[in-house]
């Protein structure tokens, strides 16, 4: 199999398991690699990925500020759906590994690969959100999961691989390294060792992104949130572009501490996994766009979009973004917010973000029908008697047969 493989284009963040697999490609393939390293807002120096690359004999190495195209087209569809799995989790990692599969795919054609690469373990939902991702947008493809082909089963192999082929492993690497973040624009993800066992509570060097909700300013802080078409367009009253209302909502979020959870999920290879996750601005997204759908979505439409929600998430979480089925829910979704635009405004306050008045030119919301003073006469309260009485026939049709029946 290996001689079928003549150059692979591999999803390269310049860390320790990342520059093992290059070598590790470069050894048992024989091939030419491809390295790719997208900015996702991840918060960190890229240009270190490329120089470690240049060093292992890399010439084509591509890194690809990806920010602007990951909130676009990726994280806002998600959010006009009110997405989240389990509950609670914005899915900021499964969100991110669509667009980057995409770009593997997409570069391996343009330089004529064989295959792609990726560093996801076998024990987790990366692998599958990779490679379902490639499935659909080029099934020729050849996908390459270095952790279910070597023989490297431990970290303490992996230091010891790395040490043999004189790859630069990092102080906090060796031995028992605290634990694994992921991160972009839309949140950090943590896991692994100190977070292992969820009977303990994670210790607050994990949070990056976050202060101490107890430790966050005494006076809270009101900021505003415009939006068109479902899509949060300023913060402040200042138009920015999708990313940068996500990086202005990430600072304002992490200031207050809002944001952050603690989270034992159900992973879709089948596993329990605790997991600790900080998505300031992303939490502000979601209650603000709550905020306005409240008045600007009719309540058939919300509801409905409630009862799918649950459904779209999980297809997220699963890796089936390029799926038919999320497609199809995303065009009832994005129908759904032709008239989503307003303004939110939001109070941050010790680790909670909550909405304390909208206003919409295309509201739903009537003060003459709701008013507790003398209305216009739109709604007649005699016409509840009619609509109570047809709503309780079958109830009271139900508590005739318990009675007959001798039940309480």
């Amino acid at each position: 199999m290996a001689k079928d493989i003549k150059k692979v284009v591999l999803a390269y963040s310049g860390g320790l398991d990342t520059s093992i697999i290059l070598k590790w490609l470069q050894e048992t393939y024989q091939c030419e690699v491809v390295t790719f390293t997208a900015d996702l807002g991840q918060g960190e120096e890229l240009e270190p990925a490329r120089k470690k690359a240049e060093l292992m004999g890399i010439k084509d190495i591509r890194i690809e500020d990806l920010r602007e195209e990951f909130v676009r087209d990726f994280v806002f569809p998600m959010f006009r759906a009110n997405a989240v799995y389990e509950g609670v989790y914005l899915l900021g990692t499964s969100i991110a590994r669509p667009l980057i599969a995409k770009r593997l795919v997409q570069i391996a054609q343009e330089v004529g690969a064989d295959a792609i690469s990726h560093g996801a373990t076998g024990k987790g939902n990366d692998q599958v959100r990779f490679e379902l991702t490639a499935n659909a947008l080029d099934p020729s493809i050849k996908v390459i999961a270095p952790w279910r082909e070597w023989d490297i089963s431990s970290r303490t192999q992996l230091i010891d691989y790395a040490e043999k082929h004189q790859i630069q492993v990092p102080k906090d690497k060796r031995g028992e390294a605290p634990f694994s973040v992921d991160a972009n624009l839309l949140h950090t993800s943590s896991e692994g060792k100190v977070l292992e066992d969820p009977a303990d509570v994670a210790p607050e060097y994990v949070y990056q992104r976050t202060v101490a909700p107890e430790d966050a300013p005494n006076e809270p802080e009101i900021i505003t949130v415009g939006f068109d078409k479902g899509d949060a367009v300023s913060v402040n009253g200042v138009s920015l572009s999708p990313a940068m209302v996500l990086t202005k909502l990430n600072e304002l979020g992490g200031k207050h501490g809002v944001g952050r959870l603690d989270l034992v999920e159900n992973r879709f290879v089948g596993m329990k996994s605790r997991g600790v996750y900080e998505t300031p601005g992303g939490t502000i997204l979601l209650v603000a766009h709550r905020g306005i759908e409240s008045i600007t979505l009719d309540r058939g439409a919300a509801h409905l979009k409630d009862e799918i929600m649950p459904r779209y998430a999980e297809l997220i979480y699963n890796g089936f973004w390029y799926a038919p089925e999320r497609e199809m829910l995303q065009a009832l979704i994005d129908k759904s917010q032709e008239f989503v635009a307003g303004e939110v405004t939001i109070k941050l306050y010790k680790g909670q973000a909550s909405v304390i008045a909208r206003t919409s030119p295309m509201s739903l919301y009537s003060m003459d029908l709701v008013t507790f003073e003398e209305g216009s006469g739109s709604y007649d309260h005699h016409d509840a008697e009619g609509f109570i009485r047809l709503n309780g026939l079958r109830l009271k049709t139900f508590a005739a047969r318990n009675k007959l029946l001798g039940r309480s």
